[in-house]
């Protein structure tokens, strides 16, 4: 398993060197400081370890990690009900998800393959049924496709672009905060010209300028989970997950093993 380490020490690190930042770089380096809005809530699977969310054309998508517990699945948004699952071989721990075209595909950790899924126009698409494997060197954690490459995270600070076609690497993206590097990149979403993801152990997501790789924009989302509700949690229970949903314009987001699931705007944070 992964090796714990503070997700408040690292939380603090990246909002302090926000704010030290503001005061001493030029403006062209601007980080801009964001926080949520919280448009709904809804339930969702306290058991699922969530590790990629995906929403296409109103069918919302989970992967769910863990060595035999591992799964793909689809999701009513709003009551959290899992409508069709396709459970892993035990061996797999299963991470990231994107969607390119008719395939769904599914990293993950140490087993260095993609799993693909065909989906076929007007089939129940939702079978999941494994279609073939794509293999690649090193960990996976995150994944997402902006509609011509997908971008990959394996928990160090850079981005791999892969084809999306042969899942063969492209590029390799640093991703710096103020030039230093941003560790632990886990879950990603592809919106637009940024890249959303998730700092592992952290309540932080940075949005990626994908072009530079260069972080501007810091979420702190620490606000969700009351203190009775965290204390509660596991101590691996920690942020994951980030679905934009393009026909409302906002934002899907929740965490491992977490009960709820939140409807969110990215908005500016107040001092």
């Amino acid at each position: 398993m992964r090796i714990l380490i503070s997700g408040l020490l690292l939380s603090g690190l990246l909002l302090g060197s926000v704010a030290f930042a503001q005061q001493t770089t030029p403006p062209f380096e601007a980080v801009e400081t964001l926080t949520v809005e919280v448009l709904a809530t809804y339930p969702h699977d306290p058991l699922a370890f969530t590790q990629g969310l995906l929403i296409h054309e109103g069918v919302f998508y989970e992967s769910t990690g863990q060595y035999g517990e591992s799964d793909i699945r689809s999701v009513n948004i709003e009551t959290g009900e899992v409508l069709r699952q396709f459970s892993l071989p035990e061996e797999i721990f299963a991470e990231g998800l994107a969607r390119v075209d008719d395939r769904l595909i599914q990293i993950s950790w140490r087993e260095q393959g993609a799993i693909v899924y065909q989906l076929e126009a007007g089939a129940d698409e939702a079978t999941f049924v494994p279609d073939s494997v794509l293999p690649y060197s090193g960990e996976g954690w995150g994944l997402c496709y902006d509609g011509s490459d997908l971008y990959m995270s394996d928990g160090s600070s850079a981005l791999t672009v892969r084809d999306a076609t042969t899942f063969e690497p492209q590029a390799r993206i640093p991703v710096t905060l103020y030039g230093l590097p941003v560790e632990n990149l886990n879950e990603l979403e592809c919106v637009g010209e940024h890249i959303w993801a998730n700092v592992w152990m952290t309540d932080t997501i940075v949005r990626i300028d994908k072009s530079t790789g260069r972080v501007d924009g810091v979420v702190n989302v620490s606000q969700l989970l009351d203190e009775a509700t965290r204390n509660g949690l596991d101590g691996n229970a920690v942020l994951n997950g980030i679905a934009y949903d393009p026909e409302q314009d906002n934002y899907l987001i929740t965490g491992k093993l977490w009960s709820s699931m939140f409807r969110v705007n990215f908005v500016p944070a107040t001092e």
